[in-house]
């Protein structure tokens, strides 16, 4: 079977001053298309971790991650927007482009395609605080 993605003796710890904490031990596993995963366990298991590590925002202390899909990329929900209260719908979703040196003329298109899409274009100019959580989630 084809896979997307394979992980293989991931591992993460996370070093202190005076102490280590060890948030993946020797993780393995495979994704294939079509296929549901889910991430589950108690608070403080590396759930978070592992996303962050998937995601590139942060780096695993040792293991792999073999993309066997060429340009392959995650990206998840946080439990809560990250929203800049400041800052209004549109300037919100175009923040990882400007910050990235990305808003061209096409990514800002395909910005508001995506607003369209979920039903957001009328809300652009408005501010997180005036947007329900459904919607919140839509912008994030």
């Amino acid at each position: 079977m084809t896979k997307l993605l394979s992980v293989k003796n991931l591992k993460k710890i996370y070093y202190s001053e005076n102490s280590e904490i060890e948030a993946i031990k020797d993780l393995t596993f495979d994704i294939s298309p079509s296929e549901f995963i889910s991430i589950v366990g108690p608070s403080g298991c590396g759930k978070s971790t592992l996303l962050n590590i998937l995601t590139d925002m942060d780096s695993s202390t040792c293991g792999k991650i073999i993309h066997h899909i060429p340009n392959l990329k995650f990206g998840y929900m946080l439990q809560s927007d990250s929203m800049l209260p400041w800052k209004n719908i549109y300037d919100n979703v175009t923040l990882g482009l400007e910050l990235q040196k990305k808003k061209t003329k096409e990514n800002l298109d395909y910005v508001d395609h995506l607003l369209n899409l979920y039903g957001l274009e009328d809300f652009k100019t408005k501010y997180p605080e005036e947007l329900s959580g459904g919607m919140r989630e839509r912008v994030g």
